[in-house]
């Protein structure tokens, strides 16, 4: 079986890679009958000599291999007929700026495995970003808390190595006595409360966030069973919660309310409801002034993220009265936080952390005859079709939503 680990080519460019070289010598050490070419890439986080050190061939054409792991789309120019190529579609939901990539992609004959439907046979997703998501996005928190009221001035993430240098960075800086509230516990919160830990700020329960003062500066991590409830008053779950959403309400203003910082890093369904409205964000006793939004999930539950921030310009202000966007400095405005392509900032950390997934978890399925049925969930499309499993697609590749 011969990999190919292609060059990424969209605009805004992407450092990431599927498997690092030490990956790629570990694939290769394992499994025998397995070779791995990389394209040549003057971007990639890892040079083209980090891979040649590891004893891996450096090509510029990709013709050979029968199977392509990129990380972003590939643009339709791009593609090689009769591929297996692996790299985030976002085509899942119906895109509409990704429905000729689809279509290209039928037509080409292409078999298109994508990354965010790598699951186990429950469904939970085995290779992601997240949680380099959540390190950068509390670490982009800190930093738009600090411009914001003049307080210390951050280094930009992308500017710095890996993990440790953000953490390093984090510790110089002396917090005032603010609440931080950081939503989700999946990998994006976990992500971001490595950070939190690493800066040795305090935990607190709930209870003693919503009641209690503190002279330090203190955390507290919630999930849906704190910022939601049953609109019929009864005893609610986060299980009942994922099978009917639409039957809660939210519950997450009393938090509002004591939160300086708020990084949220939950993930969204839909029916769910919105954590804040516009119009919880007017209230007077409405007390947030930062947010960092790693869900960033545009006019929806964080009412403040109006639109995605750029890793260029990863700050801007929300003006809750007039609803529109303003200089995040103004005292009533909300600084705002909302990369959407966190990771790209810690783009070697993210690297390593996804291919030792993608390794563990994806590899072994092209010499076990995917006995796991990772890859027959995985795969979209096979012989110019959709597989049946997103055969719900077809409406939006024949242009009818």
């Amino acid at each position: 079986m011969k990999f190919g680990i292609i060059r990424e080519r969209k605009n805004p460019p992407d450092r990431r890679v599927v498997l690092s070289p030490e990956a790629c010598q570990n694939v290769l050490s394992t499994y025998p009958k397995a070779q791995i070419l990389v394209e040549s890439s003057p971007i990639r986080v890892f040079s083209d000599q980090e891979y040649t050190d590891k004893g891996l061939n450096v090509v510029k054409d990709m013709a050979t291999c029968e199977v392509l792991f990129g990380v972003k789309e590939v643009p339709v120019e791009a593609l090689i007929p009769n591929k297996k190529y692996f790299f985030f579609s976002h085509t899942i939901k119906k895109q509409p700026y990704n429905r000729e990539l689809l279509q290209a992609i039928l037509e080409k004959n292409i078999e298109l495995y994508d990354h965010e439907v790598i699951t186990n046979q429950k469904g939970s997703r085995l290779v992601a970003f997240g949680r380099y998501a959540g390190i950068v996005g509390a670490y982009n928190g800190f930093r738009a808390h600090g411009l914001k009221y003049d307080l210390f001035q951050l280094p930009k993430a992308e500017s710095l190595l890996d993990q440790q240098a953000l953490i390093v960075e984090l510790k110089k800086i002396e917090l005032p006595s603010i609440k931080i509230l950081l939503t989700g516990k999946g990998r994006v919160g976990n992500g971001a409360k490595e950070m939190l830990d690493a800066m040795g700020v305090k935990q607190v329960s709930p209870g003693e966030y919503l009641s209690d003062t503190f002279n330090e500066p203190v955390y507290c991590q919630i999930d849906v069973s704190h910022y939601t409830k049953r609109k019929d008053g009864t005893k609610g779950s986060k299980a009942d919660f994922f099978q009917n959403p639409k039957l809660y309400e939210s519950d997450f203003f009393r938090f509002a309310k004591v939160t300086d910082l708020y990084i949220a890093g939950h993930f969204y369904g839909d029916g769910a409801p919105y954590l804040y409205t516009r119009e919880d964000a007017k209230q007077p006793d409405f007390n947030i002034k930062v947010v960092a939004d790693i869900s960033c999930d545009i006019d929806g539950p964080v009412a403040s993220t109006i639109r995605p921030s750029t890793i260029a310009e990863p700050i801007y202000g929300y003006d809750p009265v007039s609803e529109t966007e303003t200089d995040f400095k103004n005292e009533s405005a909300i600084a705002v936080m909302a990369v959407d392509n966190l990771p790209c900032e810690l783009p070697r950390d993210a690297s390593v952390g996804f291919g030792e997934a993608f390794s563990k978890h994806v590899i072994p399925s092209f010499f076990n005859n995917d006995k796991d049925g990772i890859l027959d969930r995985a795969r979209m499309t096979q012989n110019g079709k959709l597989t049946p499993r997103y055969a719900y697609l077809q409406d939006y590749v024949d242009g009818k939503e």
